[in-house]
This record gives C-alpha cells, sequence and structure tokens, in this order.
C-alpha cells in the first residue's frame, strides 16, 4: 500500500478510537442545594449551573468541573431577601452571582432604574419551572414578579446540552404596564477576583473584549464611573482589544463592542469564561453600550447628587468584577414583550493567557500559524474549547475553495488547553496549491461544530 493512504488509514482509525472512547456527558436537571439555597442545577458532567430563584432568580454559580467561576456573598449565603426585598435600613442585598436588571441605570428620571436596591425585580422571589428535566437541552424557566415601577416583567430560560461546556440563556421583558415603556435587558454577571490561595486578590484577573473599530467614543469606550485615567482600563493599539486587568479599583467603563464577545481570564488558575451575544448597529442602547465592565474596589464615584465612598476592607468591599452585557433598547407597548440571547462558554486555558479571538467553538490565547515545507504541515497556537471531541485542519486555496483535509492527532476538551505542536500534525501531506488551513472542531459523533480558528500557510 502507497505510504500517504498507510498515514491517512492510520489517522482515520485514531479518529474513530477517540471518537469512541470519550465519555457520553448527558445533560439533567435536577433539584439541588448550594451554599445553603435551595436551588435547581443543570448539570452534564462537564459543567454545572446552579440557580437560586429565592434570590431574585438569580445564576448564583457556574462550575467547570468543580472550578467555580462566579462571585459569592458569604455574609449572605444561604439566606433570602425579607418581604421587603431590601436590607434592614433599605440597602441592596448583593447575593452574588448573575441577575437581569433593565437599564439604562440613574437616578434624574423616570426612565431610568434606580437601582439597585431593586425589591421586585431583584430582591424578590422568581417562579422556576423546569421546562426539561433529560434529553439535550435541558431547561429551565424563571419568571419574576411584576415590577409596577418599570412597568416590566423579567423572564428567561436557561439552557444546558449534552456534552458541551455551554449554556444558553433566553431573557425576555414584558410590559406589564398601561402605558408605553423603552427598556434594556441588561444582564449582571459578578465573578470571583479573591485569590483562592491566600487572603486579597487575584492580580491575574482580567477581561478582554474587542473594540468597535467604528465606534462612537473617541477612545472605543467611555469611563461611567471612577478616575478618567483608571488604568485597569488599556486598549491595545496594536490588536485593538480592550484589556481590563483587576487592581482593585473602582471603575466603570461602556464600550459598543460589534464583535459579539467578551472573555474574563483567570490567569492564577487558569480558566476562561466567555459571553457571545448579537450586536445591532442601527439600533440604539441604553448608555450607548452593549458591553460594560465593573471593578469592584476602594475609591469613589458620583450617585445621582451623591458621592460615595468604597473604603479598603474585604467584608465592606468584597472581592469581584462584573461583566455586563447591554440589549438594545426595545420600545414597548402594553403586553408586548421583547427577547435577548445569550451564549455563555467554559474552558481551562492552564495559564495567564490573553484571549485574541473567540469563536463559538473556542478561544485563541496564542496565534494560530501554520507553515508547509518539504510537503508536510507544522501548525502552532494555544486554544481553549468548548467541546469535547477532536480536530481537523482544512485545507484552502487563495480563493477560500477547500481542496483538502486531515483529522489531527489531537483530541479535544473543555477541561484542557490545546497547545498544538509538530506530533499533531505528523504524517499530514499538504495538497498542492494550498494557501490558508482552517482548524475545525469535530464533536465526539464526527460532525463539525465550528472553525476555531484560520491562518495563511507559510512556505
Amino acid at each position: 500500500m502507497n505510504p500517504i493512504c498507510c498515514g491517512v488509514v492510520a489517522l482515520a482509525v485514531l479518529v474513530l478510537v477517540l471518537h469512541a472512547t470519550l465519555p457520553a456527558l448527558a445533560a439533567t436537571a435536577k433539584e439541588s442545594n448550594y451554599r445553603g439555597w435551595k436551588t435547581l442545577a443543570l448539570d452534564n458532567g462537564l459543567i454545572e449551573v446552579q440557580i437560586a430563584p429565592a434570590i431574585g432568580g438569580r445564576i448564583v454559580q457556574l462550575k467547570l468541573t468543580g472550578f467555580e467561576y462566579l462571585w459569592v456573598n458569604d455574609q449572605l449565603a444561604g439566606t433570602v431577601p425579607p418581604a421587603s426585598g431590601v436590607g434592614p435600613n433599605g440597602e441592596w442585598l448583593n447575593f452574588g452571582g448573575d441577575k437581569l436588571w433593565p437599564a439604562p441605570q440613574g437616578w434624574e428620571r423616570d426612565d431610568q432604574w434606580h437601582g439597585p436596591p431593586d425589591p421586585v425585580l431583584d430582591g424578590s422571589a422568581h417562579a422556576a419551572t423546569v421546562l426539561a428535566k433529560t434529553g439535550s437541552p435541558v431547561s429551565i424557566q424563571l419568571t419574576s414578579q411584576k415590577d409596577k415601577r418599570s412597568g416590566i416583567q423579567f423572564s428567561r430560560v436557561v439552557k444546558v446540552f449534552d456534552n458541551a461546556a455551554h449554556v444558553s440563556i433566553d431573557s425576555t421583558m414584558t410590559n406589564t404596564d398601561t402605558r408605553p415603556r423603552r427598556w434594556g435587558i441588561w444582564e449582571v454577571t459578578q465573578h470571583n477576583v479573591a485569590n483562592r490561595q491566600r487572603a486579597g486578590y487575584n492580580k491575574n484577573m482580567s477581561a478582554y473584549c474587542p473594540v468597535n473599530p467604528k465606534s462612537i467614543h473617541r477612545d472605543g469606550f467611555y469611563i461611567l464611573f471612577g478616575l478618567v485615567n483608571n488604568p485597569e482600563f488599556r486598549v491595545d493599539p496594536n490588536t485593538g482589544m480592550m484589556k481590563v486587568h483587576y487592581q482593585r479599583r473602582v471603575g466603570k467603563i461602556g464600550m459598543d463592542c460589534s464583535a459579539g464577545w467578551l472573555a474574563v481570564v483567570n490567569g492564577t488558575d487558569g480558566y476562561v469564561f466567555v459571553e457571545r451575544f448579537r450586536y445591532y448597529p442601527d439600533k440604539p442602547y441604553p448608555d450607548e453600550s452593549s458591553v460594560e465592565f465593573w471593578t469592584h474596589g476602594p475609591g469613589q464615584w458620583v450617585q445621582g447628587d451623591q458621592v460615595l465612598e468604597m473604603k479598603d476592607d474585604p467584608v465592606e468591599c468584597p472581592y469581584f468584577m462584573e461583566s455586563e452585557v447591554l440589549s438594545p433598547f426595545a420600545e414597548l407597548k402594553p403586553g408586548e414583550s421583547y427577547s435577548f440571547h445569550l451564549d455563555w462558554y467554559a474552558a481551562k486555558i492552564s495559564g495567564n493567557y490573553p484571549v485574541l479571538d473567540c469563536t463559538n467553538v473556542g478561544v485563541t490565547c496564542e496565534p494560530f500559524a501554520a507553515k508547509a515545507g518539504g510537503g508536510t504541515l507544522t501548525l502552532s497556537g494555544r486554544f481553549g474549547v468548548f467541546y469535547p471531541g477532536t480536530s481537523r485542519a482544512i485545507f484552502l486555496d487563495a480563493d477560500d475553495r477547500e481542496i483538502g483535509k486531515a483529522d489531527l492527532r489531537l483530541a479535544v476538551s473543555p477541561t484542557e488547553p490545546v497547545a498544538l505542536s509538530a506530533e499533531a500534525t505528523r504524517g499530514i501531506t499538504v495538497p498542492a496549491n494550498s494557501a490558508k488551513v482552517s482548524l475545525i472542531l469535530i464533536d465526539r459523533m464526527g460532525r463539525v461544530l465550528g472553525e476555531l480558528s484560520r491562518s495563511d500557510i507559510r512556505k
């Protein structure tokens, strides 16, 4: 048999073996308990989503094989709001996790949300219904009470799939008032930035978000709260990437991100959290922003007509930062609804790496590069992936037409980084006229999930 044919057969057998040995990760929905709260859990063996209906319908935790991403307030763990929906002195009960608010926030006008605190949308129990206990996806629906002040009611459906570190969230806002209402859906996620090995904060916590090349903001972002020269917020002029490096200072920025994704990296523990969403360039947004970041820390900021100050006290000023995704404004007549879709993903990258790019199947942490010589191919790059499976190289000509493909010697999983090496591409022959190579993710059933990255081929 021809040596090339032998190599192809061997690779095909290897891929079949890899597919056969990858475990099936079936999703389930069930009653659970987290930190003393009665919760509903969506679990598929890779990720676990803990939902606490009693504390404002929060997604209180996201785990990837046990690693916890979200911040939970230790002072309030296991407690539920009183009937008033606020603390004994009218204060906000910040339980942590992820929640829905109406946007824009403000204290000057009736068409601004004055929270937090908010005794109804944030501080009252949500009704919860398990829509699907088994199958793919499993799902839970959460529905808030009707809020007279804002005139709206929130609901959202949270889904988890088999064999995926992926959470699908469909949020809906309904006008329950007798007059038109105009709000955006504001999804607020609080990330744990504490140092998990010792006291203090994690100095390797960063968020990444591409700046809109046609941004309406002079610098691609603008300061909402805190110092105008806050060193936590910096745009790389070479890549056009906003990097939010948490340094325990209070601050907030808004961005009209058009790329539709953000990533939060815990570099000390080596994990990444991703949010993906659709951007609508022709629609107005609250705060003229599709993405906002809040860094929680000591310092002063202005809220309405008040100057507020946070002291450097880990109880009064706990260790968290926020990634916030906003929908466009929705003009709703009485009884009308508007929905906004969001996807979460999780992966392990094993180190303090930046996120250079993101697709629906993974993140790029070191550039993807391809080099051909003597008819063979060498690939390099580092990635985090959202699905278990294998990978494939698709060869393209200068006009992006597929002219060949080869399966790599590489099983991939959200629980381990993907670091390409010469071993992964050993024995692969590059077709004549190849100009580019696309790195594709294949699931455990052999189905194409999507493109991880693409590179020109250097010769």
